[in-house]
């Protein structure tokens, strides 16, 4: 018989945790999970042993409480007051890549961008190099329709699972997604737990030439080892967010323990133990910024959680 549920914080558990196998913790920091380094709690956080545990706490959970997914926490900010509700943290029994006929590359929602453009490289399939671009997983992508270097998600993905609040599986084709710039029609508290990805025939050895020159732009134009959740605002159309920053006069703007980084200024870094209040009241004045200097109104790409 596999162990129960693992209950940490000595607290009754939102959900029957008789059978459940994963990892349930009460009063969970999440600070060490998202690439900013702050933030407050989560209420609970589930870390569940497989897809079936996944379901079944689902829906035992019924909707009675808030959930939200969390990949490698790259394009994020949780708030200081932390996240209400349920955090599921989706980790290596998510993390499964295949290639299969045609081209097609089938992961799980919790795989590696660059793990997926690497496994479709060694077999010879072209057409996912971007994701070598974009940090952080395949659920992320999937709901956020992330993309890099030209090319996004809805470029080439076929179809996802997902599971819905209640706990009920579906399979979701692409156009059920209603794609637009960095959004998906995708309701709150679903769950992406895979997808796959259609691929066209390739020279291995041009793929990775491919994806060299894109590790290699992002290591001189983005501030790859600080404390940061990527690119923070969507480029207005026919735009770069970035140039707008940077006329506006934010290079280097500081809030706190937060600055707009000086060698990409469409990403915000955390350079001193920085709060979550700090880091996002920093991109607030830099969109006042903006759109005094142009009048160009940015939208938030990083997503904002839980409580102020």
């Amino acid at each position: 018989m596999a162990p129960d549920c693992e209950v940490d914080g000595g607290v009754s558990a939102p959900v029957a945790i008789d059978d459940l196998r994963g990892k349930l913790t009460h009063d969970a920091p999440l600070a060490k999970l998202v690439w900013f380094k702050s933030g407050g709690h989560a209420d609970w956080l589930f870390e569940p042993e497989d897809l079936d545990d996944l379901r079944v706490f689902l829906e035992r959970l019924g909707g009675k409480l808030p959930v939200m997914a969390l990949g490698l926490g790259s394009n994020l900010i949780v708030r200081d007051g932390g996240v209400p509700g349920v955090v599921i943290k989706l980790g290596k029994p998510f993390a499964n890549i295949e290639t299969r006929d045609d081209h097609v590359v089938a992961c799980g929602a919790g795989a590696h961008g660059i793990l997926v453009a690497s496994t479709a490289r060694d077999a010879g399939i072209a057409g996912l190099e971007f994701m070598r671009g974009i940090p952080g997983t395949v659920g992320g992508f999937v709901r956020m329709n992330g993309g890099a270097y030209g090319r996004e998600v809805s470029d080439v993905l076929i179809d996802c699972d997902v599971i819905l609040p209640g706990g009920n599986l579906v399979t979701l084709p692409k156009a059920d997604l209603q794609y637009t710039y960095r959004h998906s029609a995708l309701p709150d508290g679903a769950i992406v737990v895979a997808a796959r990805f259609q691929g066209e025939p390739g020279d291995p050895e041009a793929i990775g030439a491919k994806m060299d020159e894109i590790a290699e732009a992002r290591e001189n134009s983005q501030p790859l080892r600080t404390k940061t959740g990527g690119s923070t605002f969507k480029n207005p159309p026919g735009r770069k967010a970035w140039e707008l920053v940077d006329a506006a006069g934010c290079r280097g703007l500081q809030m706190g323990g937060a600055q707009v980084s000086k060698k990409h200024t469409n990403f915000l870094i955390n350079v001193d133990d920085a709060t979550s209040a700090d880091i996002e009241g920093l991109g607030e004045e830099v969109k006042r910024r903006v759109y005094e200097h142009s009048g160009v109104e940015l939208e938030w790409e990083i997503q904002r959680v839980g409580r102020p």
